[in-house]
């Protein structure tokens, strides 16, 4: 998801697509366990979705405690 549409959306939406993505994120560590996992690069892409995320939601959080 591109960075711009992460900023536009609230900071409800972004804490239900974090927990989203740390979910997918766990599944696709035990598929990897078992030697299940189809597309190794989705933990990666998860991983760094995963940081955007947790950054814009520090920034907006600073934003508002100034």
């Amino acid at each position: 998801m591109p960075k711009t549409d992460l900023k536009s959306k609230t900071v409800d939406e972004l804490e239900t697509l974090l927990s989203n993505y740390k979910k997918e994120g766990m599944n696709l560590r035990f598929q990897k366990s078992m030697g299940q996992l189809e597309k190794p690069s989705r933990i990666k892409f998860v991983r760094r979705e995963i940081a955007r995320i947790n950054t814009i939601l520090n920034l907006q959080e600073k934003k508002s405690d100034a």
